[in-house]
């Protein structure tokens, strides 16, 4: 990217937050406004890439540049920062980071070097806040999901953590049996809804511990499955619409017998 490029999206954007010939939209909007446009931007692009589509992932990155660049011109208006002390801010930590790369630090193993990575992000932590938890600068704002995963990471780097799987899988049945006993409690009408919610996120947390385990991004893994239900299931869609029939007229074993069908198929 020359510097003529970035420049020129600079001067766009400043012209569209221009108080008196601006755009009536970009003028109205702050930084909480344009924050769930940034997220559906994230996973566009996340899309793209799943899709393998990198004609559609240079426009959807694009976007994405877009909203650090409103920030920016945010951040300007307020005479908080500009778009050159982001770009600075990252180098320098990039730099910092990569001893090994802009230094003469020597590191004899991958080991070696992700310890060090490491450290350095513990440093800039504490520098951020003089707070004792390792966990202050998780977003509370990141999804469930991604949220449980970063957490138990930052948890297992002070040694909170089951030395192999063995534990996580009992960890794992002994939630999967509480959840059944609240579901059941609920069901004789003696337990609640907030009960069964409870023993179902402990499940799902489980669950996302064990993936971490295994080395799989749990993100990922989830996004696979639904993306495989998502295509036998336009298949089944498929078969019954073939067939003249209606969904709401076929047994469970009917489906079961499409699913496999489809299963198969893709």
């Amino acid at each position: 990217m020359s510097k003529g490029s970035i420049e020129r999206l600079l001067s766009i954007m400043s012209q569209l937050r221009d108080p008196d010939s601006g755009c009536p939209w970009d003028l109205k909007q702050t930084y909480k406004t344009i924050v769930p446009y940034t997220i559906e931007e994230t996973y566009e692009v996340a899309d793209a890439i799943e899709r393998e589509d990198y004609h559609d992932l240079k426009s959807e990155l694009g976007d994405l540049l877009f909203q650090v660049v409103f920030y920016a011109q945010l951040a300007k208006e307020d005479s908080r920062f500009e778009f050159d002390d982001i770009v600075n801010a990252i180098a320098d930590k990039l730099e910092r980071r990569h001893p090994h790369v802009f230094g003469e630090k020597e590191f004899t193993s991958e080991q070696e070097l992700h310890q060090a990575w490491e450290k350095e992000k513990h440093r800039e932590r504490q520098e951020k806040s003089q707070s004792a938890s390792i966990l202050d600068d998780v977003p509370a704002t990141l999804p469930a999901l991604a949220r449980a995963q970063k957490i138990q990471k930052r948890a297992a780097k002070l040694g909170f953590d089951w030395p192999d799987d063995s534990g996580v899988w009992d960890k794992l049945y002994e939630e999967v049996e509480e959840l059944r006993d609240a579901v059941a409690e609920q069901q004789s009408a003696k337990g609640s809804n907030e009960q069964v919610e409870d023993e179902l996120g402990d499940v799902l947390f489980s669950i996302i511990n064990l993936s971490r385990h295994l080395g799989v991004d749990s993100e990922t893994a989830l996004r696979r499955a639904t993306k495989k239900f998502d295509s036998r299931f336009r298949v089944v869609e498929t078969l019954v619409k073939n067939k003249n029939q209606d969904f709401a007229n076929l047994s469970i074993e009917e489906l079961e017998l499409l699913w496999q069908r489809a299963k198969s198929e893709v």
